[in-house]
């Protein structure tokens, strides 16, 4: 069954525009009660003009409600032009109310849509729209003032002051949704890049390893093919099979990565770990290079990225030594330690690296390996001879 996403709040579900043809409605019945009379009062709280109750009045009161309408389809579109429209609306309802300012009660719907347009528009023009809005307040009082006519300075200042705070939520809104979608952006870039590096790995380690196998095997061949037919035909049946299990490991990598959840894969293709070691033994001993493996303390079942990353570097040095040591022997300990860790361990008595074909990302692709579990790695020549890898991985308290 598919999970459904919860519903969006309700201020999400309505159109910026409806809230603000919402808010238009809301403070006009406000005015209208503010004109009676109510209980408790010993008159009303605004004194309207003349011709409010008049035709004239009904009118203008229906014109601005349709600029108000009109505004709302538009804000989102148009979010300039739909200030002008709210702007407009409130000079025109005012005209019938016996007042010297624009009221906070029509200039309601302007202040909301200022915060929309701040909150979704782009910071231009969003500023274009609070210099429009206070632009307004400022040359309103002016033209009254020119005419002779009384003004309501304290009553225009404090709707100048709640216009340019709806204007500063709407752009800290603004400003956090674009950080928001920053992260979630770096943070996708960088799941990208993990996982990348972690396919990276994962090829590197399974391909590696073979091609050094192949590579021993085939010119172990070509040395011996005209006076031991047999073991040449031995050698070049070890590279096929070589050959095949690397395919069939490359398959099932790709499977895994395709899984949605590795307890959903089949045995065909769970991923190898520390039980492949003994295997991996025999093929590197039979191409040339004996492996001894040795098991301290009490084996017991591990996570499999800890199970996965422990094999893969073991099988990794085993390459290195493959292909860079010159030796033909190396052991493996592993060490299932009391203090709830596995410690690994590598060695040899080879020249160490340093050759002209090493790469280095072997190494890198180990200390990564170690670092997501928060091990420890080290990676050395032997003051006595040879080469030195050494892992510590902390085991989960579930395996303790």
């Amino acid at each position: 069954m598919s999970a459904t996403s919860p519903p969006q709040p309700l201020v999400k579900r309505v159109p910026p525009g409806a809230w603000a043809v919402l808010v238009w409605c809301a403070s006009t019945l406000f005015t209208l009660l503010t004109t009676f009379r109510l209980p408790g009062e010993t008159e009303p709280a605004q004194w309207p003009a003349a011709q409010l109750y008049r035709w004239d009045g009904l009118t203008f009161l229906v014109v601005s409600t349709a600029l108000a309408v009109r505004a709302g389809r538009l804000l989102q579109r148009r979010p300039l032009g739909a200030l002008v429209l709210t702007i407009l609306a409130a000079i025109v309802e005012t005209t019938t109310l016996g007042v010297g300012e624009l009221p906070m009660a029509q200039y309601l719907m302007t202040i909301v849509a200022l915060y929309f347009v701040a909150a979704t528009h782009p910071r231009r023009v969003s500023q274009a729209g609070l210099g429009l809005a206070i632009g307004t307040l400022a040359v309103y009082l002016t033209v009254r003032v020119m005419c002779g006519w009384t003004i309501g300075l304290s009553a225009e200042l404090a709707v100048g002051l709640v216009t340019v705070i709806a204007w500063l939520l709407g752009n800290s809104t603004r400003q956090s949704r674009v950080h928001a979608e920053r992260l979630s952006a770096e943070h996708a870039a960088q799941a990208v890049t993990a996982e990348r590096l972690r396919i990276a790995r994962e090829m590197h380690d399974i391909v590696a390893h073979s091609i050094g196998i192949i590579a021993l095997q085939a010119g172990a061949a070509s040395r011996v093919a005209t006076t031991r037919p047999d073991a040449a035909l031995a050698a070049m049946r070890a590279v096929e099979n070589e050959g095949r299990e690397t395919l069939a490991g490359l398959r099932r990598m790709l499977v895994a990565l395709r899984a949605a959840d590795v307890t959903e894969l089949p045995d065909a293709v769970v991923p190898a770990g520390l039980a492949d070691i003994d295997r991996l033994a025999a093929t590197t001993t039979a191409a040339g290079v004996a492996v001894e493996v040795r098991r301290l303390g009490v084996v017991r079942q591990l996570p499999p990225d800890i199970d996965l990353s422990a094999f893969r570097i073991v099988q990794e040095s085993v390459t290195n030594v493959v292909r860079h040591a010159g030796t033909r022997a190396c052991r493996v300990t592993l060490d299932y330690r009391d203090d709830d860790e596995l410690a690994l361990e590598i060695t040899d008595e080879g020249r160490g690296r340093g050759t002209s074909t090493d790469t280095g990302f072997g190494l890198a692709g180990m200390r990564e390996r170690v670092a997501l579990l928060h091990g420890e790695f080290t990676a050395a020549q032997r003051p006595e001879g040879g080469f030195r890898v050494t892992a510590r991985l902390p085991l989960p308290v579930a395996v303790r």
